[in-house]
């Protein structure tokens, strides 16, 4: 059975890039710190954008999918779920906002990550919510042809309630030490969770749930402002990719995580990056028009109106639209097909 030792990452020594990594993480940690404490009310808009794609996104992944039109108002808690995509849907907004209200209250063990799996289940029929997985299961991928084969086989259902308590165990003891830093201990406990594969169905997703939940227990709180599960999705083959390289010889615990560790932290990274650029176009006190021309020249090609919404949280759609409108009268913007389709490309004059 594999052994699980946090202990030992004390004597490890990184490369380089991850030492980069988590010092740039710590330096954009402070700049968020001083955001949050001048203009706190100012960023309560970038929290709600940041949850319905948290919502959406994460559940992209694993082809559960809803129109947007239901998804606000699932996530807006409007309405109930009517299909079993929507069902499952609704059982994550549940997690992500009990973690976003009660995270420092949600101590890392296996009985509370138990009861998140079952609160993910709670509007499904589906009896496997907050029960390790009975059978097992397999971590596989499809050829072009339609064969499915095999990537990794996890952990066993007999030796999955043991291993989840021991990697629980060894993350706390870690990071109560203080030998090793968060930001190296979160990425290897997330990729021993994904190995083990506790659950029969919602290993992805609580995975993500996880990650923000040990981030925010660490003082690291990007994932409220900015949806790392968003970010995840975009990449999700060089997401799919550090993780199949850093299971090989897992079961032997001769694996090496620094792909998925470089991984995790680039996304993190990229997400603190965003963060800082929407402050910056919220924190100046521009006009609409000056901020919605900032947030335009930010983005490279094509872009839609869902774009600068959420580059500009702090305007109203009204105002968006009537700045793009401007900007088109100026000749400024060019404006493509209708409705729905509608997008905007920058004139080169």
């Amino acid at each position: 059975m594999r052994i699980f030792d946090y202990s030992i990452l004390k004597d490890t020594k990184w490369d380089n890039e991850i030492i980069g990594y988590v010092s740039q993480i710590h330096e954009h940690k402070a700049k968020q710190e001083l955001f949050l404490q001048q203009k706190p009310q100012e960023l309560d808009r970038l929290v709600e954008i940041a949850k319905i794609q948290s919502t959406e996104f994460s559940n992209e992944i694993e082809g559960i999918r809803t129109t947007n039109t239901r998804l606000k108002q699932l996530i807006n808690e409007k309405t109930t779920p009517k299909t079993r995509d929507e069902e499952e849907i609704a059982g994550y907004r549940d997690v992500l906002n009990v973690i976003h209200n009660n995270y420092d209250y949600i101590p890392i063990t296996p009985n509370y990550i138990l009861q998140l799996h079952k609160m993910l289940f709670s509007h499904s029929s589906k009896a496997i919510g907050g029960k390790f997985k009975n059978v097992q299961n397999y971590i596989s991928n499809t050829y072009p042809n339609g064969r499915t084969y095999t990537i990794f086989t996890p952990l066993s259902p007999f030796e999955t309630p043991i291993a989840i308590e021991s990697i629980c165990q060894e993350f706390n003891k870690a990071v109560a030490k203080g030998d090793v830093d968060p930001l190296i201990l979160i990425p290897i406990f997330i990729h021993d969770f994904l190995c083990i594969h506790p659950f029969l169905d919602g290993n992805g997703r609580m995975s993500r749930l996880l990650t923000t939940l040990l981030l925010y227990r660490c003082g690291y709180i990007i994932g409220k402002y900015i949806s790392l599960e968003s970010k995840i999705a975009k990449n999700k083959n060089l997401y799919y990719d550090a993780l199949e390289q850093s299971q090989k010889d897992w079961h032997e615990g001769k694996d090496d995580p620094e792909c998925f560790i470089k991984y995790l932290l680039g996304t993190i990274i990229s997400a603190y990056r965003d963060f800082e650029e929407r402050v910056d176009i919220i924190f100046n006190n521009n006009s609409a028009l000056e901020m919605v021309k900032k947030a335009i020249f930010t983005i490279i090609g094509k872009f839609k109106k869902s774009q600068i919404i959420e580059l500009c949280p702090s305007l109203s759609v009204k105002s968006i639209e009537k700045s793009l409108k401007k900007l088109v009268d100026e000749n400024k913007l060019d404006k493509h097909g209708a409705g729905k389709n509608t997008f905007y490309t920058k004139k080169n004059n």
